[in-house]
């Protein structure tokens, strides 16, 4: 009796025919190396900035400026990669971002002044806008959607861990004393300047990584290109189930629908392919979506930014024995400290039993309410808990990521993350300035402000479509 084969298959049927195994771990892992690039890149400059000062010959302002130009390259450029995904392709566009990052971020080691520097990392930061955005797109796309939240929540680990990792290669690498002169430079070779080179060394690891990875099928699926998107399900099909499983998929279908429009010229195609997102029936999506972000990370995000300061203040009050105060009323005796680097790094793997709306409102809601608790105890290790707590809400990042992944159709996907990231990371910047101004005067205020706002996210998550429900295959 011969193997029974299955034409027109939905194409998430499709994926979850292949299987989950080690294709999905080395894509993680190469998501992984990508998310690195991406965080050294952009936040490598607030360790260099200030350990570059004397050679660069840089006053406070001009530090500042240089500290600022990353973020300024993300807002700038992260609309351009969503679109160029969505028309050119993950992969490809993956591939090119990740060399331009490598390529203008090494450039700038051998920087003779402040302004070349600036001017290169603002090129590197746009190289590397829209490469989590991209790569967590990529992730979804490729991985069956029973496995789906759990690893794009992963990633938010990761990153987590990046950041971190990038003070435990400051600590050996910048204290080196070596200075090599470049006559043609007129520059010194020393220890920042190797630091940044091991700072842009992920972002090649990636793009040589992609070079020799798949590009999403269901892209291709998207643009026509069905073999070659069967291919690639076949592919994945032989890697987590070995070269004897035969993969019973003859044809696959979207099984979405698509309004991609042919236009020409390069704005016209970029507004067409932005348009869709702006008017019914994704307009509500768009909006709803973009609201969580900003909340989430306007939300959360500066109390990372912050959290050298506060975790210095907090461990100041406790050497002087001044424990049995509040969290703010610790903080506002060590406000005369140096910030030190310390990173906090929470991973959390949703159980499967757990839908991720219920998991990502639970999430949002615990971090909300235990954030308008820090300053009722006395205690530090109550409080200490508590604004764990509240901090651990960042793994909403990845959560919220898997619902523009899912909800939004192949051919603006990129666009709808790489737009909805970008306007979180927009309101962090307002919200770092405002938490820095209440942490300094108004600490308790903060607290009350940013947890209530959290809350407020929680409640508005509700309005998230459900999960979606995996459909039954056909039994013959």
């Amino acid at each position: 009796m011969g193997v029974k084969k299955f034409e027109n298959v939905p194409y998430e049927d499709a994926l979850d025919m292949t299987g989950f195994g080690k294709f999905n771990y080395l894509m993680l892992a190469l998501v992984g190396s990508i998310i690195m690039g991406m965080a050294y890149e952009i936040f490598s400059v607030s360790f260099l900035v200030t350990a570059s000062a004397c050679e660069l010959d840089t006053v406070s302002s001009q530090q500042a400026l240089i500290a600022g130009t990353p973020l300024v390259g993300i807002i700038a450029s992260s609309h351009f990669w969503g679109y160029l995904a969505d028309t050119k392709g993950r992969r490809k566009i993956l591939c090119f971002s990740l060399t331009l990052g490598f390529c203008a971020g090494f450039i700038a080691t051998f920087s003779p002044n402040w302004i070349v520097y600036m001017l290169l990392k603002f090129a590197s930061s746009c190289g590397v806008a829209g490469t989590y955005a991209l790569a967590l797109t990529l992730l979804g796309e490729c991985t069956p959607h029973s496995h789906r939240p759990k690893m794009i929540a992963y990633t938010t680990s990761i990153f987590l861990v990046c950041t971190g990792s990038m003070a435990i290669l400051t600590i050996p690498v910048l204290p080196l004393k070596f200075s090599y002169y470049i006559p043609v430079l007129n520059i010194h070779f020393n220890s920042w300047r190797l630091l940044n080179i091991i700072y842009c060394i992920p972002c090649a690891l990636g793009a040589l990584g992609m070079l020799r990875s798949y590009e999403s099928p269901k892209y291709l699926l998207s643009v026509g290109e069905e073999e070659k998107a069967l291919e690639i399900l076949r592919g994945i099909h032989t890697i987590n189930n070995g070269k004897d499983a035969e993969f019973k998929v003859m044809s696959v279908s979207l099984d979405e629908e698509s309004t991609r429009e042919i236009v020409v010229g390069l704005w016209a195609s970029l507004k067409s392919q932005t348009t869709p997102l702006l008017k019914p029936p994704l307009l509500k999506k768009t909006i709803l979506l973009s609201l969580l972000f900003v909340i989430v990370y306007f939300c959360l995000n500066p109390y990372m930014v912050w959290l050298p300061f506060i975790s210095d203040g907090i461990m100041r009050a406790m050497e002087r024995g001044d424990e049995n105060i509040t969290f703010c009323q610790m903080l506002q005796t060590s406000l005369d400290v140096t910030k030190t680097n310390v990173s906090i790094s929470i991973a959390l793997s949703g159980n499967k039993s757990t839908g991720r709306k219920t998991l990502l409102i639970s999430i949002q809601l615990l971090s909300g309410v235990a954030g308008l608790l820090v300053n009722l105890s006395s205690s530090w290790i109550v409080s200490n808990i508590l604004f764990i707590i509240y901090v651990s809400g960042v793994l909403n990042f990845g959560y919220l990521a898997t619902f523009v992944v899912d909800v939004f159709p192949t051919y603006v996907k990129a666009m709808a993350v790489c737009l909805c990231l970008m306007v979180g990371r927009g309101s962090s910047v307002l919200g770092i300035n405002i938490l820095k101004a209440l942490l300094m005067d108004h600490c308790q205020l903060s607290f009350y402000f940013f947890a209530g706002l959290t809350i407020v996210g929680g409640l508005l998550s509700f309005l998230l479509p459900s999960d979606l429900e995996k459909k039954k295959k056909a039994e013959p």
